[in-house]
């Protein structure tokens, strides 16, 4: 009985340590998140409620771009290509989707901020982005992101010399909500 017990605590502790490794698998992708949004790291934006009050005189050229993921039928692009703002003004600018398919589509973007030391101080304040879209087949629509780069980019040592900034989108089908899909769920026949 003694040389089973080495064996079962083994086995224990080996089972223990997978749980800890599947456990903090599951915890790396919230964690990433976090830490991208708290940094700027891979451009990730920050979300604001309103823009600074102080404004600068340098500018900014903010360039837009527009993607879609593979199997997402929508036409997507951006109204305007660049703007150029002084740093601190708040900026408007719009992005065109267009359904040309026969059925409804959900979509969901996912953004970045290039180059990434910009991330950090490129705050957006209103944004399609911020919530799923919808479009009916067909149907073609304009949203606007409002957004500003805040002035305290000028002093970091790795964005202080950031004259562009690209803001990219890619729109990813997603799942239509219930009562939508409903909708667009064929009726039955009766007989």
């Amino acid at each position: 009985m003694s040389a089973r017990s080495p064996n079962n605590r083994l086995a224990a502790a080996l089972v223990a340590v997978a749980l800890v490794m599947v456990s903090l698998s599951f915890a790396a992708v919230p964690f990433y998140n976090w830490f991208c949004r708290v940094t700027g790291y891979a451009g990730t934006t920050n979300v604001s409620q309103a823009a600074p009050d102080e404004i600068l005189e340098r500018t900014v050229t903010i360039r837009f771009d527009a993607n879609t993921a593979p199997g997402m039928p929508w036409q997507f692009r951006p109204v305007e290509r660049e703007v150029t703002l002084r740093i601190g003004e708040t900026g408007l600018a719009f992005y065109e989707a267009y359904n040309p398919t026969d059925r409804t589509v959900a979509g969901t973007a996912s953004y970045n901020v290039a180059p990434d030391a910009a991330g950090y101080y490129f705050n957006k304040i209103q944004c399609f982005c911020f919530e799923q879209q919808v479009l009916a087949p067909g149907e073609r629509v304009t949203m606007p992101v409002s957004f500003y780069v805040d002035p305290a980019m000028v002093t970091d040592r790795d964005a202080k010399r950031v004259q562009h900034i690209t803001l990219s989108y890619t729109f990813y089908e997603t799942e239509l909500p219930e009562e939508q899909a409903a909708l667009a769920a064929p009726s039955a026949s009766v007989n």
